[in-house]
């Protein structure tokens, strides 16, 4: 299936993380998949560490020969981000990374709760980098699953944190939150 603009959106992940200021930077990624993004991180940040969450042990063990040659710098997780206790027991990060998961939480009204369970576990110069689908005319019909721009702001507003639009294309939004 093809996945246009994906590379802009991880380029654009890419170039936030490096405006941290630092190389060495641990990173969490919500809804991890098949390590599209991971790779593409591990390969243009070669001091990260990475840490991939994902409730599916098919989608860790596609990462896993996908990411074969970085393994000693990846931690697989496996969690289910939809319950309320997923982020139980992890440690803090630098920074938190997710790519079209939002919506797998199959409703725009547990965005809140979820963005805040992430910032409970960033550190306090941490930056979370969110990317979904939007809500809109050039962009996803069901406005229960999916939110507005707007929409997707205010939750992270909610949550606690600031956010900013790092790069809308494609029907996809990607937001800065600090």
């Amino acid at each position: 299936m093809s996945r246009p603009h994906r590379e802009d959106f991880f380029e654009a992940i890419t170039q936030q993380l490096q405006n941290l200021g630092s190389s060495e930077l641990s990173i969490l990624e919500l809804g991890s998949g098949p390590g599209f993004l991971a790779l593409h991180l591990l390969s243009g940040l070669p001091s990260i560490s990475m840490y991939l969450l994902d409730f599916s042990p098919a989608m860790h063990e596609l990462s896993r020969v996908r990411l074969a040659s970085f393994l000693d710098r990846v931690t697989f997780i496996e969690r289910d981000f939809k319950r309320s206790d997923w982020s139980d027991g992890l440690k803090s990060f630098d920074a938190i990374v997710t790519v079209q998961a939002v919506h797998e939480l199959r409703h725009k009204s547990y965005a809140i709760d979820f963005h805040r369970g992430v910032k409970g576990l960033l550190n306090p110069q941490g930056t979370y980098l969110v990317c979904d689908h939007y809500f809109g005319d050039d962009g996803m019909k069901n406005n229960e699953l999916y939110m507005s721009i707007d929409e997707q702001k205010s939750a992270l507003v909610a949550a606690g944190f600031t956010a900013s639009e790092v790069l809308v294309l494609g029907g996809r939004v990607l937001f800065s939150a600090d």
